[in-house]
């Protein structure tokens, strides 16, 4: 999203196969990243070459910096092109302003504040005001109390939101039901001889789910990228509700390398691995040696997006591996470990906005952007729009 034709609001890839880039044809003096999510900052880097100013939190610059790197491996492996070169992720790692929540800062003009949105540690809403009005651009948001981290600040209101739309028309499980059905599954798939197998996401996911297994007594093995997000998290420990539990549910946790990953399926147990979706990472090592294995099981822990291996296994009971259509015989279990606001909390973010004065709601980032904006204009007597990518919006 472009404001003014020269700030630009996240800059990001969609994590398909092949990956997916940007329309292209920005040229912003200002560049504010609202979380360290490849869909969110993922192309970031490309745009070095224009000298911006860049802003984020702490946390989001280090995860960006290890997100870009990550891609630039896997474009290697797989044989694709990327939009950017590790020189530009030098110049990234150097030349990004880092901003704390509630410091302002001036952006293009712009007064600009950041605020905790709760989604991941270092996510930001994003608000802009001068002397013309103001707006706030909400992020991914998450209103909900999490072991990891505490529910989104409340955000001041502005003449125009810009709202996230995920979970529209959808309310989560009840937290501490979710938890107890997941640790109780867990359990009863070791206690029968099998192998849990818990793919993550590297950010947030994995930290969160480890320090659940922690609080239940359920020792497991931890593979993948986790473990590099988990040394950022533990430099910036002001960004998380609790650092000295992030470090406890580690230390319960044994790291796997690929030294020992062999070793790890000895005896029946616990692994937590990325990637989230199936789409690489060790979990497919571990899928290859137990799919065909019906006391274990794989418990999926967030939304499965279309044409990834997860979705696939959901729907058809298959997934893909080096070119080869494998059938699980394995379990599958999908557990809504979202970090995102369910129906209601989205709805009331948007009712404090239109509450404090709110004359234009833009929804964005959802399959059903359309509905919510039908249902905001004919709840809350306020115009919303859900714009289609390319769209260009003049106030």
């Amino acid at each position: 999203m472009v404001v003014d034709d020269n700030i630009l609001l996240d800059y990001g890839m969609k994590p398909a196969e092949p990956p997916q880039y940007p329309v292209g044809g920005v040229q912003p003096d200002s560049v504010i990243v609202s979380h360290g999510h490849l869909d969110h900052c993922g192309v970031v880097p490309n745009l070095m070459d224009m000298k911006p100013d860049i802003f984020m939190t702490p946390v989001t610059k280090d995860l960006a910096v290890l997100l870009a790197k990550d891609t630039m491996k896997i474009a290697r492996i797989k044989g694709q092109v990327l939009p950017f070169i590790i020189e530009d992720v030098r110049d990234f790692e150097t030349h990004t302003n880092t901003v704390d929540y509630g410091k302002s800062f001036d952006a293009s003009g712009y007064e600009g504040t950041l605020y905790d949105t709760g989604h991941i540690p270092g996510s930001s809403s994003i608000y802009l005001e001068n002397k013309s009005g103001s707006l706030v651009y909400t992020g991914d948001v998450d209103d909900r109390d999490t072991n990891l981290l505490a529910p989104a600040e409340k955000l001041p209101a502005a003449d125009i939101a810009i709202v996230e739309s995920t979970y529209y028309g959808t309310e989560h499980n009840p937290r501490p039901k979710l938890e107890a059905d997941f640790v109780d599954s867990i359990k009863a798939t070791v206690d029968n001889g099998g192998w849990a197998i818990i793919p993550a996401f590297a950010i947030g996911r994995t930290q969160e789910v480890l320090m659940i297994l922690e609080k239940h007594g359920i020792r497991s093995w931890v593979d993948g990228m986790g473990k590099e997000v988990y040394k950022i998290f533990k430099r910036h420990p002001d960004y998380l509700k609790d650092p000295g539990g992030l470090d406890k549910a580690f230390k319960f946790a044994s790291p796997v390398d690929g030294r020992v990953r062999r070793n790890v399926l000895d005896e029946p147990g616990v692994v937590v691995t990325t990637a989230g979706m199936l789409n690489g990472g060790p979990a497919l090592y571990y899928l290859k040696h137990l799919y065909n294995d019906p006391m274990s099981k794989i418990l999926l822990t967030g939304y499965q997006v279309e044409g990834t291996n997860g979705r696939m296994a959901l729907e058809r009971g298959h997934y893909e591996d080096k070119g080869r259509t494998i059938h699980l015989i394995a379990e599958l279990e999908l557990y809504d470990f979202s970090a995102h606001s369910g129906d209601s909390g989205l709805k009331e973010m948007v009712r404090n906005q239109v509450d404090g004065g709110c004359q234009l709601v833009i929804c964005v980032h959802g399959d059903r952007t359309s509905e919510f904006a039908a249902w905001i204009n004919d709840n809350l007597e306020v115009k919303a729009i859900a714009p289609d990518v390319g769209d260009q919006i003049y106030i």
